[in-house]
């Protein structure tokens, strides 16, 4: 049972010595006065959005006012729908007419301020669930160390964690999910394994999601042989490999060369009808060009185009590169005519790959040329200078300081580069 210590002075009273370091220390109601102010004019919002919040609005005006679960399942809507400010203001129109807010409300609420990253209010809102008695249940402490790892505040997750599990309460997969989420993110991969270990002595399942984020953040940290390592732990354990399982291993697999395993477990998702994605595909397509197996990259190609799967632009971006490093500019180019004659429209990735390749068999002026036309169609600042580094770097190279130097004053006379 908590302990609820009601002080005077209008100071929030809430001391339970459970959660007292995070709660917040001013005057109750002051949570209630910070809330964001927009328009609910409906040329700001979507159709389903509006009908919400009309429906919210009727009931707030009826003569006999329905229950707060109404009210709640419209709130519940709207934050299905990730508009979370509105869903605040709304909240903050119960007061004026005299609804309560239940137990249910107050935990919409505080989702709310979470995926805002206003944690201050939303231990404000826990607050409140314990001035007006209830007790917070798995999803309020969830919901809370989700928004705490999602701040980047990971270190105070932990603690909340620990202040929990403390004094009896249980949390579920969402939470230490959300936890090894946070960790992975800020480069403590480790931390993130040591917690998967401490995870298997309690009566948490582990499961396929928990693993996926460590696999893939060991992978991008290029821990080939851990990502490796666990994801067979997680096979022998009976976890089923989800898509995103499959292609962070494939990219592990990529990185070391191992590009024969790498299309057994592409083989593999087909044989169990999980459908490979695009992501998938890019990932295989971009190793077998590094490598120089341009007949196994088209192949694969082929096979992704023939099940369905869309090239994107990072494909594109893949192919011209591919082609351009196994000296086959006129196939990029090809291929960079191809995605204008589709009508697409370039960004600066496509568009870079396609100037290495012309940079790389000396073709200045074609590479200058395509650098005047992302320059026309509105490229970004950050972009063009981008482009522009790699066209001097590649002039310097081959002893055309001249030009080097002319397209270094003028990127300088834009802004674009330092002196």
């Amino acid at each position: 049972m908590l302990m609820i210590a009601v002080c005077k002075n209008n100071i929030l009273s809430i001391l339970t010595p459970k959660f007292q370091s995070f709660l917040p220390q001013f005057q109750y109601p002051c949570f209630l006065l910070r809330f964001f102010s927009l328009s609910l004019h409906p040329t700001h919002l979507n159709s389903h959005l509006i009908d919400a919040v009309d429906s919210f609005n009727y009931m707030l005006h009826m003569h006999n006012t329905p229950p707060i679960l109404k009210f709640n399942q419209i709130l519940g809507s709207i934050v299905k729908m990730k508009h979370y400010p509105i869903a605040i203001s709304l909240f903050k129109r119960f007061e004026p007419v005299g609804i309560i807010p239940d137990f249910f409300t107050l935990n919409i609420l505080l989702n709310c301020y979470c995926h805002l990253d206003q944690m201050h209010y939303a231990f404000s809102v826990l607050a409140k669930i314990l001035k007006l008695g209830y007790e917070p249940n798995t999803i309020t402490f969830n919901t809370l160390i989700n928004g705490l790892c999602l701040s980047g505040d990971v270190k105070k997750a932990l603690q909340f964690h620990d202040t929990v599990i403390g004094h009896g309460f249980q949390l579920d997969s969402f939470a230490y999910g959300s936890l090894i989420k946070g960790l992975c993110k800020i480069g403590q991969t480790e931390a993130a394994i040591q917690l998967l270990r401490k995870i298997e002595s309690k009566v948490i399942e582990l499961d396929v999601v928990m693993y996926n984020i460590i696999i893939d953040s060991l992978c991008k940290c290029k821990l080939v042989t851990e990502a490796l390592d666990l994801y067979s732990e997680m096979v022998v354990r009976g976890i089923s490999p989800s898509i995103l399982t499959y292609t962070s291993v494939m990219y592990a697999l990529c990185i070391l060369g191992r590009l024969k395993e790498a299309t057994d477990l592409l083989s593999d998702m087909v044989m169990k009808n999980i459908d490979p994605n695009i992501y998938t595909f890019n990932t295989l397509v971009a190793a077998f060009f590094k490598e120089g197996r341009v007949k196994e990259a088209k192949s694969l190609l082929a096979v992704m185009i023939k099940g369905g799967v869309k090239p994107d632009v990072y494909t594109y971006s893949i192919i011209i590169k591919g082609l351009c490093n196994n000296g086959r500019l006129e196939s990029a180019k090809e291929v960079f005519s191809h995605f204008f004659v589709k009508g697409y429209n370039p960004n600066a990735w496509l568009c870079n790959a396609m100037i290495k390749g012309l940079c790389k068999e000396h073709l200045f002026d074609e590479a200058l040329a395509l650098k005047s036309t992302m320059d026309h169609s509105g490229c970004s600042p950050d972009a063009a200078a981008i482009t522009s580094q790699i066209i001097i770097s590649a002039l310097l190279e081959n002893n055309e300081n001249e030009k080097a130097e002319r397209l270094h004053r003028e990127m300088i006379a834009r802004g674009l580069l330092s002196g």
